[in-house]
């Protein structure tokens, strides 16, 4: 393979990879927001794109809805959840052990799989094509409508989060119960429902990528969301969990990373590289790339 068409092939899996890691990024967003407020890693976050993706699925297929309500259906859908689990599973344990709260986000995980496996059936479902689907050649590279409709909700999305966190009064009550919660409540702060709203939102975004993976693959299943959820958990560690810009920029490089080991190692290497990043930063950088190192007060 000469230099010219190595060339276009890491150009090609570029694309191909800042597709894919912003589906990440939006999943790692909710991650890092929960963190941000409740210092929880919700390991049901998930199974919330789970939902979203089979809510967008039922909203498309039995209510004949486009593209842009389905989306938003499945985000309400989705956020009504979060901040049920949020009020029913984990508000009852927030002064409790750390580790019980991460068990019980570990418990409602399974529910939430084997729920829907219960309820949908383990069979994969084809996700309705809800646009033709047009191909572009630029210099060699191919682009479909599918990838930049995908990019371009992400970036949007991203953007709106950005918005509402540093310009917003919600964003500015955000901001302070993340760095102080009990100062934040004596200055009159409802923290609950700072805390609801967080989860909300992250349950929108989570729901916002299941959708747009269900556009892109054409099929969903009750288990799709553990190898995402897991792949986005890192990307919120290699961003620097609990740190916004963070979330975007770690899901894109993951993504990245992964295309370009599909695509000159082997597509079976891709999971693991994954997880070899996680380990790599946890050795060498554990706050992540945005994070910085705060040392505990003893």
């Amino acid at each position: 393979m000469d230099s010219s068409s190595l060339t276009q092939q890491f150009f090609q899996q570029l694309i191909n990879g800042v597709s894919l890691g912003s589906i990440y990024a939006l999943i790692a967003l909710g991650y890092t927001m929960v963190y941000g407020i409740m210092r929880l890693i919700n390991f049901a976050h998930g199974d919330i794109y789970m939902l979203g993706a089979y809510a967008g699925y039922f909203a498309t297929t039995y209510f004949k809805m486009s593209l842009v309500p389905a989306m938003l259906f499945s985000m309400a859908v989705a956020a009504i959840t979060g901040m049920l689990i949020e009020r029913l599973a984990y508000r009852p344990l927030r002064s409790a052990p750390k580790i019980a709260i991460l068990i019980t986000a570990i418990g409602v995980s399974l529910l939430l799989e084997y729920g829907g496996i219960l309820l949908v059936t383990p069979q994969p479902r084809t996700f309705p094509n809800l646009f033709s689907t047009t191909t572009f050649n630029f210099l060699g590279l191919v682009v479909n409508s599918q990838q930049i409709i995908i990019l371009a909700i992400s970036v949007g999305l991203m953007v709106l989060l950005t918005y509402v966190v540093n310009h917003t009064k919600v964003g500015k009550a955000m901001r302070a119960v993340s760095f102080d919660t009990d100062a934040a409540r004596l200055m009159g702060i409802n923290v609950d429902r700072i805390i609801s709203f967080t989860f909300a939102i992250g349950s929108g975004l989570a729901a916002a990528a299941g959708v747009l993976v269900g556009i892109y693959y054409n099929s969903i299943d009750p288990l799709m969301g553990i190898m995402p959820g897991l792949k986005a958990f890192v990307a919120a560690v290699l961003g620097g969990i609990g740190v916004i810009p963070g979330a975007m920029v770690g899901g894109i490089l993951l993504g990245v990373i992964e295309a370009l080991v599909s695509g000159f190692l082997s597509s079976t290497f891709r999971d693991a590289a994954a997880f070899i990043i996680l380990i790599v930063i946890l050795l060498f950088r554990p706050a992540g790339l945005f994070g910085k190192n705060i040392r505990e007060k003893v």
